[in-house]
């Protein structure tokens, strides 16, 4: 339990990471201990985290999110009714898997390869036993196990041999459909997050709980002390030991490095002619590859194709620079719309998510048999560590509103480890 005076220590509350999670939980204490002095540490230059929303010049009301896009499960999602508050607007326009607008043909093949997807799906749902990884499930020589795999690392950011059945089938967003936010979903946890005392620019290295009275935080700007700390960084940055804790918590790290991060990279393509495109339109590339892209044609209507890569796919483009990440684009859209395709695509804006040295990665996913290390990785230590983030969520890992939720779960901890004045 922190202690019953603050005297030895600079603040009540230090929160180690400014993306959803530290937000949330920052306005969480802010509402409910107004009594407490918090103050939120981000290593990077922005508010958000993995929520990144950059603007489109010549389109002053439509934000490109380079993170999370969509509002999951969105009739619960708390982000949803912030978004209100804030002021800022949801758009209810179908999501492609709620009945949006698909470019596809309604054909033989295409009925074959969705059936084919349908009871890859189903035999997940239906598996008993022992955790096992997700690629067990495909049929051999099935024609469609391409598209089940790219479909695959859509969800969890990683190859399917990688990603446990156990905890796919405990993924539960909430009541749906999925909505957008038109400003961005990065402007939106951004915002909600400008009340919050914060100091950008400050990595931290080192926690130490060696003593009763006070929590010693060490970073790149100097010493800190804290009664209470809630550290909610992804699970890349723990499992390598960027933050060392004193005395250490190998089972935290553990965990960490059992959950770790997929990659999801986006690519935002300017159209120079947008009618050259459908509005609000979306299409895979290839039906029968799993190495292929995702694309939301002119999302919003803006001039703009999003492009979506995941997986070792992802891996291999960021490596290899935008220049080849902007060619594999064109060359899936060139297949479907010609050749001429290619005059009207420029490069508007590139994610990164792997190499962004603070964050290494995109969402959580478990490797077989390590779901349950999500309860591992979000138990408080001793009253005066806490822990928050995608990663902690059981059912809502990988999302934004997920993160939220723990983050006001940690508050509530927090909040009730300090006696009251």
């Amino acid at each position: 339990m922190p202690g019953d005076t603050s005297r030895n220590a600079d603040k009540d509350v230090v929160i180690i990471g400014a993306g959803a999670a530290g937000i949330a939980a920052a306005r969480r204490l802010q509402a409910i201990r107004p009594d407490l002095s918090i103050l939120l540490l981000e290593a990077g230059d922005r508010l958000g985290g993995r929520a990144w929303t950059v603007g489109l010049p010549g389109v002053a009301d439509v934000g490109l999110d380079l993170g999370c896009g969509w509002l999951h499960g969105a009739r619960g999602n708390a982000w949803t009714e912030i978004a209100g508050d804030v002021g800022l607007t949801v758009d209810r326009t179908p999501a492609p898997w709620n009945g949006g607008r698909r470019l596809e043909r309604d054909d033989a093949e295409v009925r074959a390869s969705q059936a084919a997807v349908s009871a890859y799906f189903e035999r997940l749902e239906s598996h008993e036993g022992e955790d096992a990884d997700m690629a067990g499930a495909l049929e051999p020589g099935n024609p469609w196990n391409g598209q089940i795999r790219a479909i695959g690392t859509y969800i969890t950011g990683a190859e399917l041999e990688r990603s446990s059945i156990a905890d796919y089938n405990r993924y539960d967003p909430g009541a749906g459909p999925d909505w957008r936010v038109r400003e961005g979903y990065g402007t939106l946890i951004s915002r909600y997050g400008e009340p919050v005392p914060a100091r950008l620019g400050v990595e931290v290295t080192r926690i130490d709980h060696r003593h009763a009275d006070r929590i010693g935080i060490e970073t790149n700007k100097g010493l800190l002390s804290a009664r209470a700390v809630l550290v909610t960084v992804s699970t890349n940055v723990l499992a390598t030991e960027k933050i060392a804790f004193d005395p250490p918590l190998p089972e935290k790290i553990e965990a960490a490095a059992r959950l770790p991060l997929g990659l999801a990279d986006k690519l935002f393509l300017r159209l120079a002619n947008p009618e050259v495109l459908p509005a609000d339109t979306h299409m895979l590339g290839s039906n029968s590859r799993g190495a292929t892209g995702t694309y939301q044609l002119r999302p919003f209507g803006a001039p703009v194709v999003e492009a979506y890569f995941a997986g070792d796919l992802s891996h291999d483009l960021e490596r290899e620079g935008k220049e080849a990440a902007f060619a594999f684009a064109a060359d899936e859209l060139a297949a479907h719309f010609g050749a001429d395709i290619r005059k009207e695509l420029s490069v508007a804006a590139i994610s990164a998510w792997a190499a962004a040295p603070h964050i290494g990665g995109s969402y959580s996913y478990a490797e077989p048999g390590a779901s349950d290390l999500r309860g591992v990785l979000a138990a408080p230590r001793d009253e005066r560590i806490f822990f928050a983030g995608e990663a902690c969520s059981r059912s809502r890992y990988s999302t934004a509103h997920g993160a939220y939720e723990t983050g006001v779960a940690a508050a509530e901890l927090i909040a009730g480890s300090f006696p009251r004045p």
